[in-house]
């Protein structure tokens, strides 16, 4: 008996063709999965309270590209890492030199930039020099002898007299703090890495029956 195999055009072109499905799937698939991902972290950012604009800095990118591969991958990342994985691990923070962390009250308002005010730049923008008041138990504070103005700042006294002068807490100061841990990162990371085989199947079903 002999037996004799011949590849065929045909042959040849179907299996193009079928790596061709293949490549289109794994794309798609990987395209499918980073977007869903960077969906999944912007919902958990703004879910956790910590704004839309934090929640827009992750972004997604699927490789290569333009075109098709089998070897088709996605990166999602944050374009503010440092804020974003603070609040992914609630790391315990601590004073750059050894002393303390300022926190300002809703007395302090905001910086310039909209961000937390340090008492450096308080003090130059309201022309007043804060004191420090010891505390043994609770935080120790940062305060000014003026009053609180219609929207609840602390700004200077315009009484000659003394009257409505108070002592103003405008900076709580502790050693150190630990963050809430309040997203959980990698439980969507993997949710969206268990999705990536279904995916690819149903990229490649797809693409034979269209």
């Amino acid at each position: 008996m002999k037996l004799k195999l011949d590849i065929t055009p045909d042959l040849v072109a179907a299996m193009a063709a079928e790596v061709k499905a293949g490549e289109k799937a794994v794309t798609a698939a990987m395209r499918e999965a980073g977007t869903g991902l960077k969906t999944a972290w912007r919902g958990q950012i703004t879910g956790a309270g910590l704004g839309r604009r934090l929640a827009n800095s992750i972004r997604s990118q699927t490789y290569p590209k333009a075109g098709e591969s089998l070897n088709a991958a996605a990166l999602v990342w944050s374009k503010a890492p440092v804020i974003v994985g603070a609040h992914d691990t609630g790391p315990l923070i601590r004073s750059k030199d050894g002393f303390w962390l300022a926190i300002p009250t809703p007395a302090a308002g905001r910086g310039l930039r909209g961000g937390r005010i340090t008492p450096g730049e308080w003090e130059r923008r309201r022309g007043l020099r804060l004191r420090f008041v010891y505390r043994r138990r609770g935080p120790s504070l940062l305060v000014v002898e003026g009053r609180l103005n219609s929207r609840g700042l602390g700004v200077a006294s315009r009484s000659k007299t003394g009257r409505g002068r108070t002592t103003v807490p405008i900076f709580l100061l502790v050693p150190q703090v630990k963050l809430l841990k309040r997203l959980n990162l990698d439980r969507d990371a993997e949710r969206a890495l268990d999705s990536v085989p279904g995916l690819i199947v149903a990229n490649w079903v797809e693409g034979r029956l269209g």
